[in-house]
């Protein structure tokens, strides 16, 4: 059997084509797994550098801390609501993360990606809450969801007596 040398040009430009295709996607889908978390917070405030590390473990991506902006500048663009403010605000694969939100239920919102949630929020500084850790103490607190359609608890968390 003889093969025509056009048709084997053809086949091989189209395996070309695909394997250069694929190898862009892959590069693409890698950029944006990536791209690092963006973390506002106030400089004075010490329990944000915890709780940054608290996501670098638990979610295992990177988190860029600035320090650069007024806070209340940030949260208002971001659109978080003024009952739900915190010390710090992250901006996560198209989220807004506001305060000591835990790293599972970050991992839970990217996952889930609920219609008409534009983010997570612990409002305040809870003890106990991550990078507010207090020998065990822990006041209970709630993850409210929020966006166009309002808040709502996405997740709970009890408080403890605990101890040190």
């Amino acid at each position: 059997m003889k093969i025509s040398y056009p048709e084997h040009g053809m086949r091989r430009v189209r395996a070309t084509l695909s394997t250069f295709a694929f190898v862009l996607l892959a590069a693409c889908t890698s950029a944006a797994q990536a791209s690092p978390y963006l973390m506002f917070r106030d400089p004075q405030c010490g329990c944000c550098e915890e709780w940054a590390k608290h996501v670098r473990t638990g979610l295992g991506h990177e988190v860029t801390v600035r320090e650069d902006r007024p806070m209340a500048e940030v949260k208002a663009e971001a659109g978080v609501p003024d009952d739900l403010a915190s010390c710090h605000t992250m901006e996560a694969d198209g989220y807004v993360i506001e305060g000591h939100v835990p790293a599972r239920e970050i991992a839970r919102l990217l996952d889930e990606r609920p219609e008409g949630v534009v983010g997570l929020a612990v409002a305040g500084m809870p003890l106990g809450s991550p990078g507010m850790e207090a020998g065990g103490r822990m006041q209970p607190f709630q993850v409210i969801a929020f966006g166009p359609a309002g808040e709502r608890v996405f997740a709970s968390y009890p408080g403890s007596s605990g101890g040190g």
